[in-house]
């Protein structure tokens, strides 16, 4: 075998879900040990799920009944007298009373830098790469020798740790359903063959290392460490979805979101900190309701099966849920029976630890133009969700060029949605 199929197999292993790719620089101090969580923490990981393509507030958490903008849908009530949802959200209005929703405001309407701003909490910035949620809950919440990646993306790549390093970063599943690809050992090497090859690569870099002081060494070890760990633990079972029994699976909904969500769970019962699910398609400038009916059917199951499923197994009150989108629809409907972007007004749903249920914080205007009462703002929402998980929102630290930076940029928690 040579040295370009050892590299792929045998010591990443876990090459097409996303954690060899992670061999760039560790940026931050190796030995920065992990914050515990802060007195009266109630979340110990979260799931988050992301709307990707910025969904129609309009059309799922915040409809407007009687405007000549509201579309087809209509308005339900919920068990939460604070908001009402969506006629195809009729699973989350069942349990809005472990919901609670904020108005948000933002001002970034491009779809890659709005992304960047809700998953870092911060606008982009040609100086610094900033850290995502998953790749700060990783960093502060994380266990390093964890068997299993404490920062998972299902459906797609989330965005990664920023200046904290790679190792950080998101272990990626593009479709749930079974365990990630290239764990077992290739052909013709055995366990004992393995470890001799990584004794020489460990020699190799410690040389590298003392003759180079290069910084990547350590965030180098820390991923093929990683990943050798899972290709030898048996947790990995956890990600065949094949033993859940079929009541659960329906729970979930037969789709590709459905299937992550009940994976998501899964993995926070096995030690994973934070989860991102991708649910893709919202970004409806063409054809609108149709589309919206149909993710919203997806979302419907997912979201509120997972409600469910852990309030039944007592781990809603262990996991913080974060649902958002990087913006809203616009109320007017275009040309295409469609809306376009819109981030002056959206809405962001949190349920499970540290949330108190059957809240709406905030309130739009007839027409779902503006938030005109108590908005909330982007790192409002950061510093919100880390007070949920026990992190201190405005802890500060540096960048590898000695730039303080906090965890969230000035956001204040939103009280009236925290236990």
């Amino acid at each position: 075998m040579n040295h370009h199929d050892l590299s792929r197999r045998a010591l990443l292993g876990a090459t097409a879900s996303g954690l060899a790719g992670a061999l760039a620089a560790r940026l931050f101090d190796p030995r920065a040990a992990f914050a515990a969580p802060a007195a009266g923490a109630h979340a110990k990981s979260c799931v988050v799920l992301w709307l990707n393509g910025g969904p129609s507030h309009l059309d799922t958490f915040d409809p407007k009944p009687g405007q000549p903008t509201a579309g087809p849908f209509k308005a339900i009530k919920t068990r939460a007298r604070a908001f009402e949802l969506s006629e195809h959200l009729p699973g989350l209005a069942d349990v809005a009373d472990k919901l609670a929703v904020l108005r948000m405001t933002s001002k970034e309407g491009n779809h890659q830098r709005a992304r960047y701003l809700v998953h870092t909490g911060y606008a982009p910035n040609p100086t610094v790469v900033h850290p995502s949620l998953g790749g700060w809950v990783n960093h502060e919440l994380g266990d390093k020798d964890a068997d299993l990646p404490q920062f998972v993306s299902i459906g797609g790549p989330a965005p990664g740790a920023g200046f904290l390093g790679v190792q950080y970063g998101p272990f990626t599943i593009q479709k749930a359903g079974a365990p990630p690809a290239n764990l077992a050992l290739p052909r013709n090497v055995d366990g004992k063959r393995l470890d001799a090859r990584l004794a020489a690569l460990s020699a190799m870099e410690g040389d590298f290392e003392k003759r180079t002081g290069d910084a990547q060494v350590s965030g180098r070890r820390h991923v093929y460490d990683q990943s050798v760990r899972l290709m030898r633990t048996e947790k990995t079972k956890l990600f065949d979805l094949s033993d859940e029994p079929a009541r659960l699976v329906k729970l979930y909904g037969d789709t590709d979101f459905g299937r992550g969500c009940l994976l998501a769970r899964r993995l926070v019962e096995g030690g994973v900190r934070l989860v991102e699910v991708v649910l893709d398609g919202w970004d409806t400038h063409k054809d609108n309701f149709e589309r919206v009916k149909k993710l919203s059917t997806a979302l419907d199951a997912g979201f509120g099966g997972l409600v469910r499923d852990l309030s039944e197994r007592k781990l809603l009150a262990s996991t913080l849920i974060v649902c958002m989108g990087e913006f809203g629809r616009t109320p007017k409907i275009n040309e295409n029976e469609g809306r376009d972007h819109h981030p002056q007004a959206w809405s962001a749903m949190l349920a499970g630890g540290g949330v108190r249920g059957g809240v709406a914080h905030g309130k739009t205007d007839a027409t779902g133009a503006k938030v005109v009462e108590a908005p909330t703002s982007v790192p409002d929402l950061s510093a919100t969700i880390f007070t949920a998980l026990g992190v201190t929102p405005d802890k500060s630290f540096s960048t590898p060029s000695g730039r303080p930076i906090s965890i969230t940029d000035g956001g204040a928690p939103v009280k009236a949605v925290l236990v």
